[in-house]
């Protein structure tokens, strides 16, 4: 059995009630301006800024730390519409068969449909995969826990990322995703979780007119 071994905890910020409290607002009122965006720029966006926001996202705890995603970034247009095709063929089947009425109405106030072309508009989809158990260079598997888990706070953490950055994004999930294994070539242990729409917003874009629940209807301290 492997010796667990420690180091010491990395140096954070001072401790100071009032210098917390701000950082907390300062924190909070950057992330009340974030918003899902549906009309992007073409803008092309530095892949350095990709790679700091993937190495912060890879920064999530999760199950035993075995770090159970994976990112595929794609820029490539023909990829881009490759996906964007067997993505709205999904949508389609969705809007029109799958999806129960009372979903539909869900939706009804965000003005979405089964037309995606944000999937090519934008410089960067950013694939996210699970992993239900890793390969180990000999071939052997290991068995990844509390997967979702993880990678759905990673994921956050890529959205928030981005965000801090100065970047849009979008989260895109059609139904089966199988189609991206086979665009992107992954293997048979990693799952799509999340497709991610990142860019620069459309000079002219709009967001539906909705708000976020107050702190109490969120929480409660006990």
């Amino acid at each position: 059995m492997v010796e667990p071994r420690f180091v010491p905890l990395p140096r954070r910020a001072g401790d100071d009630p009032a210098a917390m409290a701000g950082r907390a607002r300062a924190f909070r009122d950057v992330m009340r301006i974030r918003r899902t965006v549906r009309h992007f720029s073409d803008t092309p966006v530095d892949r350095e800024v990709i790679e700091h926001c993937l190495l912060a996202a890879g920064s999530a705890p999760s199950g035993a730390n075995l770090q159970p995603w994976h990112f595929v970034v794609v820029s490539r247009a023909e990829v881009k519409r490759r996906i964007r095709e067997a993505a709205e063929a999904e949508e389609r089947e969705f809007y029109s068969h799958r999806a129960p009425q009372e979903w539909l109405d869900a939706l009804a106030h965000l003005g979405t449909d089964a037309d995606k072309p944000f999937l090519e508009t934008a410089p960067y989809l950013i694939a996210i995969f699970s992993q239900s158990y890793g390969v180990l260079p000999d071939g052997r598997k290991v068995k990844n826990y509390y997967v979702q888990e993880s990678v759905g706070i990673a994921t956050g953490m890529l959205i928030t990322a981005l965000h801090h950055a100065g970047l849009a994004s979008l989260t895109h999930t059609p139904s089966p995703m199988g189609f991206l294994n086979a665009i992107l070539d992954r293997p048979a242990n990693e799952k799509p979780f999340l497709l991610l729409v990142v860019g620069h917003p459309a000079a002219d874009a709009m967001v539906p007119d909705i708000s976020k629940k107050p702190l109490a209807e969120i929480a409660t301290f006990r």
